[in-house]
């Protein structure tokens, strides 16, 4: 299979271009143009090639777009947007799949490419438990599989249970739709339990929704140790899930309410000089 750098061609006749036209454009102007000429240069005919960059692949099946795209991992040659927008066009989850297991390259390309397809989130669940998956890869199939969660939350709740990833677990569970009294105990429980992810857990029992939640929050937020911060992220539960806490707090000891009131006052002091 031929490979082509259609990106080294580019910023070939781009680099040619402005050398050419150094004054044309303004620098933001040229910022606003580039991504224009370079979609412009995907119909453009290329002599050496017989072709234009998207008729190339355009010609390619879907296997073959595949395999061009492994190609270039491999071969460390840039892959094109016309190759990426031409394998977008498949949508072919299955084929892609067995990139999964391929190098770190590979998986980017591939979860990039499915998304949040629903045939392989149990894959995207197994490759976050495991230590190859780096933690740039990690974010990505997290907000993945949240989209979808309750595809995987059975599965999550395995992983949990056996201690692998726990945060990433609770993350997915909290974001099921299907209510379960397993899950809801779960969060209740990392809630109570973890004093140094009260704002974390808090969240997560918004997002779950479950408004039996709200008995342990209005419980929490009343204690006298509840910093500035968790107090906030608090409320915040508490008023998601339809309650109210209006009891006064004080929190004139609080470092972080302290820092946050004189920069409030700082920035009216600046307004009030104006």
């Amino acid at each position: 299979m031929k490979l082509y750098d259609f990106d080294g061609m580019f910023d070939s006749k781009l680099s040619e271009y402005i050398r050419k036209n150094p004054d044309k454009y303004t620098e933001s102007e040229w910022e606003d143009l580039i991504p224009k000429f370079y979609e412009a240069f995907g119909n453009t005919f290329i002599k050496s090639i017989g072709d234009t960059p998207n008729g190339f692949y355009s010609k390619f099946t879907d296997k073959e777009l595949i395999s061009a795209l492994s190609a270039h991992i491999k071969k460390n040659i840039p892959v094109s947007k016309f190759l990426l927008n031409a394998l977008e066009r498949t949508g072919s989850a299955e084929l892609l799949t067995p990139l999964l297991d391929g190098s770190d390259a590979e998986k980017e390309f591939a979860v990039n490419l499915i998304g949040a397809d629903g045939r392989v989130l149990k894959k995207y669940l197994n490759m976050l438990v495991s230590p190859d998956c780096s933690e740039e890869l990690k974010i990505t199939l997290l907000e993945l599989i949240k989209e979808k969660a309750d595809i995987v939350a059975d599965d999550a709740l395995k992983f949990y249970e056996c201690g692998e990833e726990v945060d990433l677990m609770l993350e997915i569970l909290a974001c099921s739709v299907i209510r379960s009294d397993k899950i809801f105990d779960i969060l209740v429980k990392e809630f109570r339990s973890n004093p140094e992810r009260v704002s974390v857990n808090a969240n997560l029992l918004a997002r779950y929704g479950d408004e039996r939640a709200l008995g342990c929050l209005l419980e929490k937020i009343d204690e006298e140790g509840v910093s500035y911060l968790e107090y906030k992220e608090l409320l915040l539960a508490i008023e998601s899930l339809g309650g109210t806490y209006e009891n006064e707090r004080d929190f004139s000891d609080d470092p972080y309410y302290e820092l946050l009131k004189s920069h409030n006052y700082s920035a009216q002091d600046a307004s009030d000089k104006k």
